[in-house]
């Protein structure tokens, strides 16, 4: 790698460059934000021969997804093979001198439009007055000139002004024409590092993530790829599945895994650009193959019930080697993966390294064999009880919610289906979440807190007018009023993983007898979905040593 080189350019040069699609500025920058006094302080600056900072441009030949126009002055694309200077520092202040210069308009997000041609010289002020000005409704007529006219202006133009004014008017022109821009130019280095450089020069603003720099990257026009455009087109068809919550970083994560079985930051990073556009459409297939395999086989409806947005990342890597449905063999090694996983906070922590770990267990059950894995579930009725506090940001918590969620939970009053929504899963309280034995009531109790919010407490209802009805209400006040209005009821309240009402102690609004009869049937349906492993004596499973050698092979 060179080290960065100091150059510089006059305003001919730099303007020039501009023009002829030679100087860009990457689209991970931050939209122009100075104001029009401002850039008329920058401007002023530079007719006074004050130092304005120095640009920090990248010099490469890679195509970066960049800024196409400025204001409404559309700018070239260089030729292929050209060296391009991405601005990583100075965009604030190249963006001002183009825009007052050439006197264009810029349109900024809130819909106002500046009008740069609206930056003039002020013929009377000296040089400890600002020169450069943007209001010229108080100064006499014939004193002032627009700066796009001083540049631009044809001589007889210039000429038309007194002539006390001409010697004035031909040095700020002169001024202007000859300041020398302080440049450093980096050279011959990746892109991470670029946006490294980036990310350092601005340290009090906000870091480029992953996908802002390989939407930089990966941009192609040729080839029509943008790869944020894209991804917004993958989120609009999966906000009909309510699963639009994935995150950008998941996309990556599997594009990478699929190329390179890593997926670590700077994996991705140096992924060939060519390779990932080849590879986006058969991943987001297979990722949309995922989304439709938990909403149909394990009846998720909703993204935001998944226990990690990452479990889509594995499944994904599945169908993206296997487009059909799961063979008779794969489809209970899936489910188990899935489960433990989930249950056991598999991607809380080390994603990345979890993720390049279980491409290769879903490597195995492509081929129809177990994998190993090297932690345990305890899915039994005495732990659920002791660690079932709810609280739906917990992996293990939402595994539950999923299952309840499989079992098509029904309307207490009438047995119509509950309707789950993303909207309503991210508010603090959800609509979807419901205390069988009210709060409230069990608070009188005297019942502790963390026995009152466990999760074997909590059902899915679809929306408040459940618990309007039921408030404070102890259970076998309320369950009477829904069994007058519900004939079904037995077969609703099985929806809800909940048994007779007598052996619950629904009846008799026994909390504890509800608490250890729901947690045998929460554990005997997570039994079902769980490949019981014998425990070695050092407590971990076994050791396969087929999936030992393939592993290795990876390598």
């Amino acid at each position: 790698m060179m080290l960065p080189s100091p150059t510089h350019s006059n305003y001919t040069n730099l303007l020039t460059d501009i023009e002829r699609g030679q100087v860009k500025i990457p689209q991970f920058q931050r939209d122009f934000v100075w104001t029009m006094q401002k850039s008329a302080a920058l401007l002023d600056s530079i007719i006074k021969g004050y130092p304005v900072g120095t640009f920090i441009f990248w010099s490469t030949k890679d195509r970066l997804r960049s800024v196409r126009d400025l204001g409404n002055t559309p700018l070239p694309e260089p030729k292929d093979g050209e060296t391009v200077s991405f601005v990583l520092d100075g965009q604030q202040r190249l963006t001002s001198l183009y825009a007052a210069l050439r006197g264009i308009k810029v349109e900024r997000n809130s819909g106002k439009t500046d009008d740069f041609a609206d930056m003039f010289i002020y013929l009377d002020a000296g040089e400890d007055d600002q020169i450069v000005v943007t209001e010229v409704a108080d100064l006499a007529e014939g004193t002032w000139i627009r700066l796009r006219d001083l540049i631009h202006g044809s001589f007889q133009q210039l000429a038309a002004f007194p002539a006390h004014y001409h010697e004035r008017l031909s040095e700020y022109r002169r001024r202007i024409e000859s300041y020398d821009f302080s440049i450093i130019l980096v050279k011959d280095v990746p892109i991470d590092v670029a946006t490294e450089i980036f990310t350092r020069i601005n340290v009090g603003g906000k870091p480029l993530s992953v996908f802002e720099i390989m939407v930089a990257k990966t941009y192609d026009e040729p080839r029509e790829f943008d790869l944020a455009e894209k991804f917004d087109e993958l989120v609009a068809k999966l906000e009909p599945l309510d699963y639009e919550t994935v995150s950008d970083a998941t996309l990556l994560q599997l594009v990478s895994l699929i190329l390179t079985k890593e997926c670590k930051k700077q994996t991705i990073l140096k992924l060939s650009k060519a390779d990932f556009i080849d590879t986006w459409p058969r991943a987001t297939d297979a990722f949309e193959r995922a989304v439709e395999f938990f909403r149909n086989s394990y009846r998720i409806p909703v993204s935001q019930l998944l226990p990690y947005n990452t479990l889509l990342v594995p499944f994904a890597y599945f169908f993206f080697h296997h487009p059909d449905k799961p063979s008779a063999e794969q489809r209970p090694l899936l489910e188990d993966f899935f489960w433990r996983c989930s249950l056991g906070g598999r991607y809380s922590s080390a994603v990345e390294s979890k993720l390049a770990q279980d491409v290769r267990r879903i490597d195995r059950i492509l081929k129809g064999r177990s994998p190993d894995y090297d932690w345990a579930v305890d899915i039994s009725p005495d732990f659920l009880l002791e660690n079932g506090w709810f609280n739906a940001g917990r992996s293990s918590i939402k595994a539950i919610l999923c299952l309840y969620a499989f079992q098509e939970p029904k309307s207490f009053n009438d047995d119509s289906i509950v309707s789950i929504r993303n909207y309503w899963l991210k508010q603090a309280n959800s609509k979807n979440y419901h205390h069988f034995f009210p709060r409230t009531y069990l608070g009188k109790k005297n019942v502790e807190e963390w026995r009152i919010n466990n999760i074997l407490n909590i059902t899915i209802v679809d929306d408040y007018l459940n618990k309007r009805e039921i408030r404070a209400k102890p259970p076998a006040t309320y369950m009477k009023a829904f069994r007058k209005s519900n004939k079904a009821l037995d077969k609703t309240m099985a929806s809800h993983l909940i048994g007779d009402l007598d052996d619950f102690g629904v009846w008799t609004n026994d909390y504890d007898t509800f608490l250890a009869e729901r947690a045998k049937l929460v554990s005997a349906e997570l039994a079902k979905r769980i490949i019981s492993r014998q425990i070695d004596t050092d407590g971990q499973p076994p050791r396969d040593d087929d999936y030992e050698e393939e592993a290795v092979a990876f390598e």
